[in-house]
Formats: structure tokens, C-alpha cells, sequence
């Protein structure tokens, strides 16, 4: 009778990946989208232009028509969505996850938001891209149109409060809200922006994109980095 035969010792448990190869991609691809953009307006490629008129005219025309809507739209952009508000809400979460002893990640999701700021103000000024001209306007905004302050803004606050949501192992109901109110706050910001005629659309579209690129960006760093330290 053989002897049974020694039986291998099992291998030790695989590790999750800590690369975060699904945001990277995404930033990436985010990243490529936004340098294309930037490059047709910079280049004032026509067709682009010519979108842009078109979108923001027959928008423009609706607002004139419609002061009940604009007024709406006024209270959206000015209180509930300003970059303001979205910098007072980082902040607090900012102080919460340092009060509860987070603090690396509460520097972590500072940093982001002071880096997404630096990169907008310098768009800004690089491009000076100007804001739609009015004879009858509905509203007015200062700065360089490109890219959307408040587009970008709103992108990157509510992408790093949807993080800290997801990171502090919150239940699906509550991320399912919590996206809802992302898709909403950013959608919604960038629709009130184009409504008053103070952008055009491939200012949003680029604070958008650029917004999300930073976020996802960020998202991947920090995994890397604290992947490494293990």
C-alpha cells in the first residue's frame, strides 16, 4: 500500500489591489477629454464656436421670456450651488474627520479642493476665454469664462464628500442618496450657469470633466500612497 502523498500547503490569501486601477483609468481617460477640449477652445475650432452660439442663443432667448425661471435659477447658482457654499460645506467636513483624528485625510480632501482652486484661477487666466455678450442680460459674472468656476467646483466638492461617504463604509441607501445628490448638485449647477448666459457650454463641459479628473486623480494617489505604506 502507497503512502498517501504530502499535501501542498495552501496558498496565503491574495491581498486586494491598493493601485485603484478603476479611478485611474477613469482619470486618465478624464484627463485626455479635458487636454482635447482645452485645445479646441483655445484654437477657437469653429464648429465648437458655432455650437456654443447656438446653445447659448436659443437658452438666452427662453431666459428672456421666462423672469420666473431666471429668478429660480438666480437663487440656485448665487446660494444653494456658489462656490462659497461648497467651500464652507469641505470645510467643515474637513474639520469633522480632524476632530475624530483623520487627519491626513482630512489634509488629503483639503489639498484636493486648494489644488482644484489653482487649477481653475490659472485656466482662467491662461485662456481668458470671454463670457457671452448680451444686449438685454439676465445676469452678469466677473473672470475668464474657461472653465466653469462653479462647474468645476461643485464637481470636485461634491466628488470628495461622495469619497469621504463611500470611504467611511456608508450603506447603500445612503450612497445611492448620496450620488443622487451629486448627479443633481452638478448637473443642476452647470444648467443654471448656461440658463443665465454667463458660459458657454464648453466652459461647463470643461469644468465638469476637469472637476471629475482631479477627483478620480486624487482618489488614485491617495490609494497608491496608502497601499505603499503597508
Amino acid at each position: 500500500m502507497s503512502s498517501p502523498r504530502p499535501v501542498p500547503p495552501a496558498s496565503p490569501p491574495s491581498r486586494p489591489p491598493t493601485g485603484g486601477g478603476g479611478p485611474a483609468r477613469t482619470s486618465a481617460v478624464l484627463a485626455v477629454l479635458s487636454a482635447v477640449l482645452l485645445t479646441l477652445v483655445a484654437v477657437s475650432w469653429s464648429p465648437l464656436i458655432s455650437f456654443d452660439r447656438w446653445v447659448a442663443e436659443a437658452l438666452h432667448r427662453s431666459a428672456v421670456e421666462h423672469p420666473g425661471v431666471v429668478h429660480v435659477n438666480r437663487i440656485l447658482t448665487d446660494w444653494v450651488w456658489d462656490p462659497w457654499t461648497m467651500r464652507v460645506l469641505i470645510a467643515v467636513v474637513v474639520v469633522w474627520l480632524w476632530y475624530r483624528g483623520e487627519r491626513l485625510f482630512a489634509g488629503w480632501i483639503a489639498g484636493t479642493t486648494l489644488l482644484g482652486s489653482a487649477v481653475q484661477q490659472t485656466l482662467k487666466a491662461s485662456v481668458g476665454r470671454e463670457r457671452p455678450q448680451w444686449p438685454d442680460p439676465v445676469d452678469s459674472a466677473h473672470y475668464a469664462a474657461f472653465p466653469s468656476g462653479h462647474a468645476m467646483t461643485a464637481t470636485v466638492v461634491c466628488g470628495l464628500l461622495l469619497w469621504v461617504l463611500v470611504r467611511r463604509g456608508a450603506s447603500a441607501r445612503a450612497r445611492l442618496w448620496g450620488w443622487a445628490a451629486v448627479v443633481v448638485s452638478v448637473l443642476g449647477v452647470g444648467l443654471t450657469r448656461l440658463y443665465l448666459g454667463v458660459h458657454w457650454p464648453t466652459d461647463v463641459l470643461a469644468g465638469w470633466l476637469m472637476g471629475a479628473a482631479l477627483v478620480t486623480f486624487s482618489i488614485t494617489v491617495h490609494r497608491r500612497t496608502a497601499g505603499s505604506r503597508r
